[in-house]
Formats: C-alpha cells, structure tokens, sequence
C-alpha cells in the first residue's frame, strides 16, 4: 500500500466507532415508538413483551375480586369492602389506578373497537389480534404518506 491509502485507511478506522455508535442512536430513535393495545379478556392478542398491553375490563375484574362473597346486609358489606381496601395496601392501589388510567387512556384515544393497537397516539389498526402484523401494516402506511 502506498503511504498516502495507509494514512486514510487509518484516519477512516479512527473514527468508525463513533460513526457506529452514531448509526446505533439514528437505527434506535427512528424505530422507538409508543405502541399500546387496548384490549380485554375475551380479545386476547400476541404481542411482543416490549409492548404494553391495556385490558380494558380489569377494573371490573378488580371489583367483582372486592365484591366476591359479600353479605347482603349493605353496612357488614362495605365494612367487608373496607377491610379488602385496606388488607390489598399499595399494590392493590397501584393495580386500581394503572386499570382506571388504562381505561381513560383508551377514552382520551377516541378508541371505539377492540383489539386496537395504537402507536405514537396517531395510528391506529382495529380488529388485529397480532400486534407484529398490525405494527407492520402501520409501518407500511407511514412510508406511504409523506
């Protein structure tokens, strides 16, 4: 090799870490999207475990768990209710606002059928119960449209 390739030749390896790692942040922003599904239980989807997945009928799931067996006496009953409140703490909590933010989510949305899978609060794919060919299909229409 003649002196001058060398020199370019070394000059160019210099700097292919950071021409990579450059890449790596461009490949990983223009692919990272919010993608949520609003579903519920008898609409189950396949999604990948980076996705997250709202079921729109565990908050009645969660009362009908507060309500299971309750007395008929309505005083005895909320006594009963309070105690599983209280008994449940924090997770129980937690669980309550993530189903009921889920839930206004979905409404803030304007989502109006399930499964829906949403991405970037702009798409959106009705009826698909696999979120890898809905996530494609919104992919294909995004580089369709200017």
């Amino acid at each position: 090799m003649c002196p001058d390739r060398v020199g370019n030749r070394q000059r160019r390896l210099r700097h292919w870490p950071a021409a990579v790692l450059c890449g790596l942040v461009v490949a990983t922003h223009a692919t990272a999207a919010d993608v949520r599904v609003f579903t519920d239980r008898n609409h189950p989807v396949e999604a990948p475990a980076d996705v997250r997945v709202v079921e729109l009928d565990v908050p009645s799931r969660i009362e009908a768990e507060l309500a299971a067996n309750l007395p008929a006496d309505p005083a005895q009953a909320a006594a009963i209710v309070q105690q599983r409140l209280k008994d449940g703490g924090d997770d129980l909590q937690r669980r309550l606002a993530n189903a009921y933010q889920g839930v206004a989510d979905a409404w803030s949305l304007g989502i109006t059928k399930i499964p829906a899978v949403v991405v970037d609060r702009r798409y959106v794919v009705y009826g698909e119960r696999d979120v890898t060919r809905a996530l494609e299909r919104i992919e294909e229409y995004r580089r369709t449209q200017p």
